[in-house]
């Protein structure tokens, strides 16, 4: 077609950026690609005492009328949310303390808080607490580093005394990136408009510009991939734990790169080493196209001396470090116990105690140990970082209730992977297990553990961080080149991108500044 030419391709583009140019402004503001942003709004101020300061009048019964200084008290329910583009992690916060934020209530004083989450956001209550740096003074209220996926947010509902309902409510504080706004909205949980009217309307005419365009554009040929982007097939197995993410990431591969094909199927840490290790020493035109998953480290005599050379010729396993992950111990619902000790946990495992009403419990329960196969990293990560290296005690139960061997201490049975252990733990009652921790969070039925009063975070290094957590690498078979399919993947997986999909799973990326700091210190 004559018209479709230089020139037209060239007017048409000129004007579209005669257009950007002309709201630049806004387009900074509320279009530059994956900034991080924290909104916060006021849901809510009213009083509920008697001199409500604005001339209006109120009734009070029970508790509100009963309790002391509630004639001059008032309520304010302030909402915060991610409102961005990405996700905001507790190291995103540039606050020098303890808190992330501070919420200050101009002329009135903070006597108490209450928090609340949205659904499916349960596990952000950890955060909410003292030593995460909770805390109010006078009219300010110090709100704690809580990460927030993109969408996510929480409730306060502040107690208030003194002043005017309706003075200003503000918060401070800043995020990498990015910043923390006030929002405005018609409804209490109505999401705040991204976009003015006039900007609604500028953005339609500059996308019909667009349309404009691409209809220019004719079939001429297809495009390129992406620079990085490689093509083939690439198997991943390995951790079950860590397996959801790798399905996600592989799933954004192949979205951005046509004409790669990843398949995820993992079948536990030790079985997937084992299995790069035999298929690599076994090909005979390098190295397979094969990536194993594991948590934790694999085997010295299964890693190269160095990284390996390209294509396996380095004889061994080469690792690259993944990210973060956090396990926990899981318990039947109705186990009326919160904390274990190392302790009690390896007199546990040992046989030693058989009964919950050994290690605190009120009454009296049988322990039930719902545990993995030996091919587990989840189970080797239990026994090198809680029980010193011990093993579990073998298996007596097929079903998970009763003994099949009745010489044995204790009831333990075992499994194929973190799905059945969770489904079991919640079936059981009395039950034990553990899982990856992200897999927990939604679940009925079962409830996590304090260990030595720690609950499970990815907060804190070294000798005072909760100790059941490990870091997941990717294995090779030796370094694969660079324009294969299983570096172009890996690359994916450790920078951009790929760190946003495995922060959204609950794991700290080791290619962050705060992931650093930890698969780091493992040297």
């Amino acid at each position: 077609m004559e018209w479709v030419n230089a020139e037209n391709v060239i007017a048409v583009g000129t004007f579209a950026v005669a257009s950007a140019i002309a709201f630049g402004q806004w387009w900074y503001e509320r279009m530059v690609p994956r900034r991080r942003r924290i909104g916060y709004r006021v849901q809510l101020d009213t009083a509920i005492g008697d001199d409500d300061g604005t001339g209006g009048g109120n009734t009070r019964l029970g508790l509100f009328d009963e309790a002391d200084g509630m004639d001059e008290a008032s309520v304010v329910l302030l909402r915060i949310e991610n409102d961005g583009a990405l996700s905001v992690s507790a190291g995103d916060y540039t606050s020098g303390g303890l808190h992330g934020m501070t919420a200050t209530f101009d002329g009135r004083e903070v006597h108490g808080v209450a928090v609340t989450v949205g659904p499916g956001s349960g596990a952000l209550m950890s955060h909410f607490t003292p030593a995460h740096g909770l805390e109010y003074d006078g009219s300010s209220l110090r709100i704690p580093r809580v990460p927030l996926n993109k969408g996510e947010y929480f409730k306060l509902l502040v107690l208030l005394s003194g002043g005017t309902v309706g003075s200003k409510v503000t918060v401070s504080g800043g995020v990498q990136d990015g910043d923390v706004h006030p929002n405005e909205s018609l409804t209490p949980d109505e999401k705040p408009p991204v976009f003015s009217r006039p900007a609604r309307l500028t953005s339609m005419a500059f996308l019909v510009g667009i349309a404009l365009l691409a209809g220019l554009i004719v079939t001429g040929g297809e495009r390129p991939p992406p620079m990085g982007c490689a093509t083939g097939s690439l198997e991943v197995t390995g951790s079950t734990a860590f397996a959801p993410v790798a399905g996600e990431l592989a799933e954004a591969y192949m979205e951005q790169c046509p004409g790669s094909r990843i398949t995820v199927a993992a079948h536990g840490s030790t079985t997937g080493l084992r299995e790069l290790a035999e298929r690599g020493a076994a090909a005979k035109d390098g190295a397979p196209p094969l990536v194993a998953l594991s948590d934790g480290p694999a085997p010295e005599d299964q890693e190269a001396g160095d990284a390996g050379a390209e294509g396996g010729a380095g004889g061994g396993l080469a690792g690259t470090r993944l990210a973060v992950s956090v396990f926990t111990l899981l318990a039947h619902a109705d186990v009326p116990v919160r904390n274990l000790t190392l302790a009690d946990l390896r007199r546990i495992y040992a046989g030693e105690v058989t009964d919950w009403r050994e290690v605190g419990a009120d009454r009296s329960l049988p322990i039930v140990l719902v545990g993995r196969g030996a091919a587990s990293g989840t189970r080797d990560v239990l026994q090198r970082r809680l029980l010193d290296e011990a093993f579990e005690p073998p298996a007596s139960s097929r079903d998970c209730s009763r003994k099949d061997n009745p010489k044995t201490s204790v009831i333990r049975c075992e499994l194929d992977t973190t799905d059945q252990v969770i489904a079991t733990v919640a079936r059981v009652p009395g039950a034990l297990g553990y899982s990856e921790l992200r897999t927990t969070s939604t679940l009925e039925g079962v409830r996590r553990l304090s260990l030595d009063g720690r609950r499970p975070s990815l907060d804190g290094a070294g000798h005072d961080a909760y100790p059941y957590r490990e870091i997941e690498y990717a294995y090779t078979y030796g370094r694969p080149p660079a324009d294969s399919l299983a570096a172009g993947f890996l690359a994916f997986a450790t920078r951009g991108p790929g760190q946003d999909v495995v922060r959204t799973h609950g794991h700290l990326p080791c290619g962050t500044p705060e992931g650093l700091r930890v698969c780091g210190a493992a040297d």
